[in-house]
């Protein structure tokens, strides 16, 4: 893309999967400099030294910390926030901690790009943000909330998102514990065989936030459209690819984790513009004039239905393969 020359790219949680595959796609680009932004010193090192580019710079600090924010956002063009947490259980046990990250750090980003006159910004958040029902699902629906609420008053910042399912292999993920159990010689530990996920790469990730810094307006969130599988499908696909021995366990659903997860409402669904792979939600930009909110129906409601992991297109184990072989921690598995 032309309008990253000479610019300058930060991106919070930069250390994290999403962060490692931006820099696999740009460090060679003609941007000026992209920042890496996260509290992980030892990650930061680790990255360093694969990445050996001049043109990365690394930054210590937290988005708790406007500070810390307002010190690495000087001077940035375009911002990618994936800084988050991410574990459903962990921030079930410690829900205000995805309050202070995700709600709070968020918005210390967004009012440090206001402020420094950041040209765009693209919030990264989850399908766990529809219909939420754990701390992580409603803390990053909160974050959404504040992103679009901000994007109404930011006159030279483009605030958008994305929204997005399970990013197979990334951190925290299952597919890696289940190359692990299968290494071990350990039966896969599922927590409910028809449970459904969206199944998207980290390049499908990159993608979409690329499309969204490239065709969002402030207040537009982007979801890409993308198959799903069930659990029970993903670990059988597995367990053939690898030739293992290993059984499928079920041990039963972990602390707020849905059968299946939706990436578009009802209500979004009938404002979303279709743009063939990718929906794009614009921002509801009614005003607090509460009388048209009880007065003005929408017939269509009852036509939609939310777009979720059951009524996509599903994968079975062959076409689970296909997409598994996509991976780099799958592709080294196979070639050794």
């Amino acid at each position: 893309m032309n309008v990253f020359k000479e610019k300058i790219l930060l991106i919070t949680g930069g250390t994290g999967s999403f962060g490692n595959a931006v820099l696999n796609r740009f460090v060679d680009s003609d941007l000026k400099e992209i920042r890496i932004f996260s509290r992980d010193e030892k990650k930061q090192d680790d990255l360093r030294k694969r990445i050996n580019n001049p043109k990365v710079k690394f930054f210590l600090g937290d988005v708790r910390d406007y500070r810390s924010v307002e010190n690495v956002v000087r001077g940035v063009d375009y911002i990618f926030h994936a800084a988050a947490l991410k574990q459903v259980p962990s921030c079930e046990f410690f829900p205000i901690e995805a309050v202070k990250t995700n709600v709070l750090g968020t918005e210390n980003v967004l009012e440090a790009a206001v402020f420094n006159k950041v040209k765009k910004v693209v919030v990264l958040s989850t399908d766990k943000a529809v219909y939420p029902i754990n701390s992580m699902g409603i803390s990053k629906a909160m974050m959404e909330k504040v992103m679009v609420a901000k994007s109404r008053n930011s006159l030279e910042t483009v605030l958008c998102g994305t929204r997005y399912g399970n990013v197979m292999a990334s951190r925290g993920s299952v597919i890696p514990l289940f190359i692990e159990q299968i290494k071990a010689d350990k039966d896969l530990t599922i927590t409910n065989p028809a449970m459904t996920r969206f199944m998207m790469t980290l390049d499908d990730a990159v993608d979409l936030v690329l499309f969204a810094f490239e065709k969002g307006n402030s207040g537009d969130m982007f979801v890409q459209k993308a198959p799903a599988a069930t659990i029970e499908v993903l670990a059988k696909a597995m367990i053939e690819m690898y030739n293992a021995k290993s059984e499928v366990k079920i041990i039963g659903t972990r602390h707020g984790e849905k059968l299946y997860e939706s990436l578009l409402t009802k209500e979004e669904m009938i404002k979303a513009e279709d743009l063939n792979e990718y929906y794009r939600i614009p921002a509801d930009n009614r005003d607090l004039n509460y009388n048209s909110y009880f007065s003005e129906g929408n017939p269509d409601m009852l036509k939609v239905e939310d777009y979720h992991s059951h009524n996509t297109e599903q994968l079975d184990i062959d076409g689970m393969k296909k997409l598994l072989l996509k991976l780099d921690i799958i592709q080294d598995d196979m070639k050794k």
